[in-house]
């Protein structure tokens, strides 16, 4: 891709080349030889979401469609870290998603209220979104997202990227053995999922 006269064109305006992007996707989430057959092209994104999801065994119904998968895998993400966090992490993960009684906060009330607001939609899915991937991005690929001055959300991303992360590290020394592929297709998929929901809270 970085190769095509629309990428030395226009990067980094990525909305430029967001097919050169998407197809990128689509080829590594494809069997290499089958994707030659096919004349270079990849597979159909879903196919490349539901792939990642059975690779990390998240539970989803493949009649679903694309955002309920893709939050089925940010839950997945996020229920593995929540159980083995200490009261204390559970008690500001909640403080900070707007929980108002924290008292007696376990894992299973967290996971309730956070299947409720994925659930619900709107700025608190996207927070949990953001919370979820900039962990994500700060442990496995080095870099933060880049955010607006949202003071309270920046204090959350700043606790959780150590929990949350270290969830995520154990997760990808499982999925790494696998090859190169997972290696883009993971990272993609959780990027894309929160593309999409900056795009519904902005609409």
């Amino acid at each position: 891709m970085t190769k095509s006269d629309a990428y030395k064109t226009y990067h980094p305006d990525h909305n430029q080349y967001w097919e050169l992007i998407a197809a990128e996707i689509q080829r590594y989430g494809a069997n290499s030889f089958a994707t030659t057959l096919r004349g270079g092209k990849g597979v159909k994104y879903k196919e490349v979401l539901t792939d990642v999801c059975d690779k990390i065994k998240v539970n989803f119904n493949s009649n679903s469609g694309v955002k309920r998968i893709e939050n089925n895998l940010l839950m997945k993400i996020l229920t593995d870290e929540i159980e083995n966090m200490s009261p204390e992490e559970l008690k500001e993960l909640a403080r900070s998603t707007g929980v108002t009684n924290i008292i007696n906060i376990t894992p299973e009330v967290m996971l309730a209220v956070f299947q409720a607001v994925f659930h619900a939609g709107g700025y608190k899915s996207y927070q949990l979104t953001l919370i979820i991937v900039n962990a994500f991005m700060n442990t496995l690929l080095g870099r933060s997202l880049s955010l607006s001055a949202n003071l309270a959300l920046t204090r959350t991303l700043s606790v959780l990227t150590g929990p949350i992360g270290w969830g995520i590290t154990g997760l990808w020394t499982t999925i790494d053995v696998a090859g190169p592929a997972y290696r883009v297709t993971i990272p993609a998929v959780i990027q894309v999922a929160i593309l999409r929901q900056k795009y519904l809270h902005e609409k």
